[in-house]
């Protein structure tokens, strides 16, 4: 009788929070990685400022977010001469058009094994899927970097992108090393690397790309530098990630591993009480840690549909600013060269990385992230609207214009996806966090391999409208920016998100 009565207390306990998050401090096994970080939260009440370096520079090589962030993005400033230089394109104005398949080829491919990816790291652990992505990315970034034709850029990309599945673990890894309160840094982290990826990599993409014609003095048209003008900056990415892989060796397991006997009588009867009444929650049709259950959990969804939308914005206005800024300035554009575009961008990188350090973590804490990301969205539209007037400046003028705008428009642009990254990790457990975030990153992918395509499409069909009386030229591109903007922004109140049970907004 009193067995009964303590299993339908445990039973009644599961259905109010369903998930069992945290190991008890008595119950820790030696040989499980799981609890050694559990222990080590418990006896570090602060930031893991050792995990979070790792979790730092992992992202940045191979985050995404990603996954690649550095890889994703470092090909932008140099995209639109390597596509003219593979003479693929007729006309000018279908570079872009082109340009938006070469982008689109890695997030289709991404999109297509993210989930696996996830589940994988549910089941074998975060570090083996970290380890083997890293590698991916030194293997295909570096063919990329090679490539002679408009086809072997698709395909290395699309390799890239499918044997790459990083970014949904490294999220999960990020919300399992810390204690809760810390939860908004780890993210903040993830999201700061992801958008310094994208920031530094068309920065190196901009000064490393044509090296022969930058900086003749050192490369050689003769060399392989000057054969392939834009193997330089896809090698010193590939280089980082080689030295990334070799770090990945020391970065500690969180995932749980209790297949064998606990050590004491005790623990092993804990853990056998605990695992049947989950059993029979799960039975009695309240609980089910199966995939499908993550498909009808609507906190997590609904988070995941929010964040394709912002990510589709985003990464169609990655494409975008770049295409603007070096096209001529017949077409609205800024004539801006490779090394221009990555002077802006680096920019834009530092000022990414002193908010999300210093003031993003306090933000959350004061407003929530839904909040932040809210108000994210609502300054992004009228800063987007004033782009093609940016392209009538000129000078100094035009440079710290365009500087400014771009280190706003990154900061907004992470404030609002790292708000979304705290919703889905706090909407799951860790048995599922992983396939969570695969199913995270498979959609997400898909929303930004149509991202690019769209992206140059519209771009280059905007410059062929530069008289229309309705949004001529690139006016007509930052509108329909704008518009997904919209959406995303709308989609972030009640009824369609539905925050968590135990968000801390």
């Amino acid at each position: 009788m009193r067995m009964a009565e303590e299993r339908e207390t445990l039973l009644l306990k599961k259905k109010k929070k369903p998930f069992i998050t945290r190991t008890s401090s008595s119950h820790y096994k030696e040989d499980c990685p799981g609890c050694k970080i559990e222990q080590l939260k418990d006896s570090n009440p602060g930031p893991p400022v050792k995990l979070f370096f790792f979790l730092w520079i992992v992202v940045l090589c191979a985050g995404g977010i990603k996954c690649t962030a550095l890889p994703i993005s470092s090909l932008f400033p140099f995209l639109y001469f390597m596509i003219r230089d593979f003479h693929i394109a007729k006309r000018e104005e279908d570079i872009g058009y082109y340009a938006g398949y070469v982008g689109s080829s890695f997030m289709f491919g991404r999109a297509l094994t993210s989930v696996l990816w996830g589940m994988v790291a549910d089941r074998y652990g975060r570090k083996p899927v970290i380890m083997f992505g890293t590698i991916s990315v030194v293997v295909f970034n570096t063919l990329f970097g090679l490539s002679t034709n408009f086809w072997m850029a698709v395909c290395t990309r699309f390799l890239l992108g499918s044997l790459c599945g990083i970014l949904g673990p490294m999220r999960a890894y990020a919300s399992e090393v810390c204690r809760k309160e810390y939860q908004a840094l780890g993210m903040s982290i993830v999201s700061t690397s992801w958008g310094i990826g994208l920031v530094i990599g068309p920065a190196l993409g901009g000064f490393l790309a044509q090296p022969a014609e930058k900086y003749p003095n050192i490369f050689s048209k003769e060399s392989i530098f000057g054969r392939f003008p834009y193997f330089l900056p896809c090698l010193t990415i590939s280089l980082f990630t080689l030295f990334v892989s070799i770090v990945c060796c020391w970065l500690p397991e969180t995932l749980h591993n209790h297949n064998g006997k606990d050590d004491s009588c005790d623990a092993l009867e804990a853990a056998t009480n605990e695992s049947n009444a989950l059993e029979e929650v799960k039975n009695s049709g309240e609980v089910s840690t199966s995939f499908m259950s993550l498909l009808k959990n609507w906190p997590l969804m609904s988070s995941i549909i929010v964040y394709c939308v912002f990510q589709l914005h985003d990464m169609a206005y990655t494409e975008i600013f770049s295409l603007w800024a070096v096209s001529p300035r017949s077409y609205g554009g800024l004539s801006y060269t490779t090394a221009d575009v990555g002077e802006v961008l680096a920019v834009s990188g530092l000022g990414l990385l002193l908010f999300q350090l210093f003031l993003y973590p306090l933000v959350v804490r004061i407003v929530g992230p839904i909040m932040v990301s809210r108000i994210g969205a609502a300054l992004s539209i009228p800063l987007l609207s004033s782009y093609p007037y940016i392209a009538m400046l000129s000078g100094v003028g035009l440079a710290l214009v365009v500087s400014s705008a771009s280190v706003l428009k990154n900061v907004l642009s992470v404030s609002i996806t790292t708000g979304l990254f705290l919703l889905q990790n706090r909407a799951v457990s860790q048995e599922q966090r992983g396939a969570a975030n695969g199913i995270s990153m498979s959609a997400m992918s898909l929303f930004k391999a149509v991202g690019p395509a769209a992206g140059g499409s519209l771009f280059s069909w905007a410059q062929t409208r530069q008289g229309a009386y309705f949004f001529p030229g690139n006016h007509m591109v930052f509108f329909a920016l704008n518009l997904i903007e919209a959406i995303g922004l709308l989609l972030t109140f009640r009824p369609f998100l539905v925050l968590p049970d135990d968000n801390l907004s």
